[in-house]
């Protein structure tokens, strides 16, 4: 197939999630600020537990299909990617970094910001422990406290707070690892959360202070922001998929007739439910697939509320909770929200978009669409050439595949 070279920029966002990974691409022409939707792949995936990959040839290989089907449908080769990283090993703390700037006089430049933020890296982490990202809070200029921007400013003693996200260096270098293995270039690893705040949080709410649910299959992410910066990011390992496996178990039925149900929940469900899978008819009290859907969201939302007193802003976020990931489908979820948190809350809303925006509409694509947005910003502060284009060479042509990933991977990246 036919790849065309790029006029323009263009932005791909890769969200490698546990049940599937998704590929959205986007592209926006010179004097647009809106992205154009011109490809989305996806296809499921089976070589991750818990947001961290277990088995590196299917994670692999799940990554390769969904980049090929974005590629089919954009015409574009794709080569580098903004993705996530997810999993309960990844935590935040808070850091502050102090730097000399100059004499007196001196003016603040954006070379003194970046040496303030690498100062706020120098943290003491385990080795097998590494920074993901550093996200200023604010700074402070001679004293003077809670600048946002200190830019154009005249003083020289400049401090940063910030908070630092890290991971573990194994799940981020199995990640990678897989990625390479497609011939994919990582541009930047991101918190599921913090590229859905990028989709679906305005400045306002974020400056009001609310918190991003991230309700995927095996994990949520949490990002709390107030005063418009970051203050919190959290992992749970648990999610929608938890909620599936308590119906099968307190139904006594398969996993596919308990996802179907759960599907077909409604906080305002009849005395029955009714599902078809396959070409058999099930039938279950309605009453009690309720007890069994609320008894598993009121333990998530209860720890949501425990990460929230950890950083005392239990019921203190005017903003509120905002729901997204493909968890945020179950229907009453905003309003379960709402009561337990006692926030208020919502689903999350995507902006306007052009091209195959309907393809990217519901709740599980908004982190991958974040991490296209996060990716255009990179692209448009580089050259136009980010994307190289260059012909990729085929994929057993890496002397470094094992005969069993040779196996797999038994196609031309044409």
């Amino acid at each position: 197939m036919f790849m065309q070279d790029q006029p323009f920029k263009y932005a791909v966002g890769l969200d490698v999630g546990t049940a599937s990974v998704k590929c959205v691409v986007g592209h926006i022409e010179e004097g647009s600020a809106i992205p154009t939707i011109v490809g989305v792949g996806a296809h499921p995936n089976h070589g991750m537990r818990k947001g961290v990959v277990v088995d590196m040839v299917n994670t692999a290989q799940a990554i390769d299909k969904a980049l090929e089907a974005a590629e089919r449908a954009s015409g574009y080769r794709i080569d580098a990617a903004t993705l996530n990283i997810n999993g309960s090993h990844i935590t935040g703390m808070a850091s502050r970094g102090v730097v000399a700037v100059g004499p007196a006089g001196h003016e603040i430049v954006s070379e003194d910001l970046a040496r303030a933020e690498e100062a706020a890296t120098v943290v003491q982490l385990p080795p097998n422990r590494e920074i993901l990202e550093v996200t200023p809070q604010g700074y402070q200029l001679d004293g003077q406290e809670k600048i946002k921007d200190p830019l154009g400013m005249v003083g020289v003693r400049l401090e940063v707070d910030a908070y630092v996200i890290t991971a573990l260096t194994p799940y981020v270098k199995n990640l990678r690892r897989a990625c390479e293995i497609t011939q994919l270039s990582p541009r930047r690893l991101v918190v599921p959360s913090l590229a859905a705040a990028r989709a679906v949080l305005g400045e306002q709410l974020a400056e009001n202070g609310a918190i991003i649910i991230d309700i995927g299959g095996s994990t949520i992410n949490l990002a709390v922001y107030d005063e418009g910066d970051l203050q919190h990011v959290a992992v749970l390992p648990v999610g929608s998929a938890n909620i599936t496996n308590d119906l099968a178990i307190g139904l006594k039925t398969d996993i596919d007739v308990a996802e179907a149900v759960k599907l077909q929940y409604s906080a305002k469900a009849s005395s029955k439910i009714t599902v078809q899978v396959g070409d058999k008819k099930h039938v279950f009290d309605g009453e009690e697939v309720e007890d069994i859907v609320s008894a598993r969201l009121e333990e998530i939302f209860e720890t949501v509320n425990g990460e929230l007193k950890k950083i005392g802003r239990v019921a203190k976020l005017p903003g509120g909770a905002v729901l997204c990931g493909g968890g945020a489908a179950l229907s009453g979820i905003a309003e379960f929200a709402k009561n337990q948190l006692l926030l208020p809350a919502r689903l999350g809303r995507l902006p306007a978009m052009s091209g195959l925006s309907d393809q990217v509409s519901s709740p599980e694509y908004v982190t991958a669409l974040g991490l296209m947005l996060l990716d255009l910003e990179s692209v448009q502060s580089t050259s136009a050439d980010a994307h190289s284009g260059a012909i990729k060479t085929p994929l057993l042509a890496i002397n470094q595949l094992s005969s069993k990933l040779g196996k797999v991977f038994k196609k031309f990246k044409v």
